[in-house]
């Protein structure tokens, strides 16, 4: 269920039924020159409406703001300053809150929040609130098994094979084939000089055009695979958290703890 499409009254009766809410998290950024730049939130936030199909969840609308201060200097880009990002997501869980839900979802649709989201979670041990933040952490080494055999190039990462195909299967209309670049995209390791590391140039000293891996092998019949392998592992997740006691539990013990210090 689409949160924006339910009538206040059927909104109120699908909390009380699902008690599950899924805040899906893109960002608008380049995806080279064949897909378009809301690829990250468009593709997440179908791939949760057709696992809440599957498993009965209220999906919140479409949310297109999230980390991508790597892509600010391509045009259509949309960041939003660090500590204002933070404020915003914890005000839109909040709100989820307010409206009844006790168990919110975090899905995630774009490598570059794949710190933010954890970091966010665990702030929510920062200040008592009434709901559980939950965040899945990919599929299983079985279902990874699958994608790899569906897929034919060996490297991706962004604008790939993989994310074209799925985009071909959701969003066939906004995909141009035609423009896919004639090589792969490899890293090319500009920063390779220097020990292991991570610093915030780093995804653009490997990837400048923003793009990374081969999407000339990818067709709408393989997005529709390794779309159902992800609306199988979500429909599992939400109804396992559904099922869930015991991280509410933890939670509630955990602040009865730290609120017998502060007094």
């Amino acid at each position: 269920m689409q949160w924006e499409n339910l009538t206040s009254a059927d909104f109120a009766q699908a909390v009380q039924e699902t008690g599950v809410c899924l805040f899906t998290m893109g960002v608008i950024e380049r995806h080279s020159e064949h897909l378009p730049l809301g690829t990250d939130t468009l593709n997440v936030h179908k791939i949760a409406c057709l696992a809440a199909e599957r498993e009965p969840a209220v999906v919140f609308p479409a949310f297109y703001l999230g980390q991508i201060y790597e892509a600010r200097c391509f045009p259509g880009t949309i960041t939003i300053e660090p500590k204002l990002l933070l404020a915003l997501l914890e005000g839109m869980l909040d709100e989820i809150g307010r409206n009844g839900f006790r168990k919110i979802i975090i899905v995630n649709g774009h490598g570059g929040n794949n710190a933010l989201i954890p970091f966010l979670a665990q702030t929510s041990l920062w200040r008592e609130k009434p709901y559980a933040v939950y965040v899945p952490q990919g599929l299983s080494p079985a279902r990874q098994a699958a994608w790899r055999a569906i897929t034919e190039s060996e490297f991706h990462g962004h604008a790939c094979e993989c994310e074209t195909s799925v985009t071909l299967a959701n969003y066939p209309e906004l995909v141009h084939m035609e423009r896919v670049p004639a090589e792969p995209a490899l890293p090319l390791g500009r920063l390779s000089h220097l020990p292991p590391n991570h610093s915030g140039i780093s995804w653009y000293a490997n990837h400048p055009e923003h793009y990374a891996g081969d999407a000339r092998t990818a067709s709408a019949e393989k997005g529709r695979r390794l779309r159902q392998l992800q609306i199988d592992a979500l429909a599992e997740f939400i109804a396992a958290v559904k099922a869930d006691e015991t991280a509410p539990a933890l939670q509630a013990e955990f602040f009865a703890r730290n609120n017998g210090l502060a007094r």
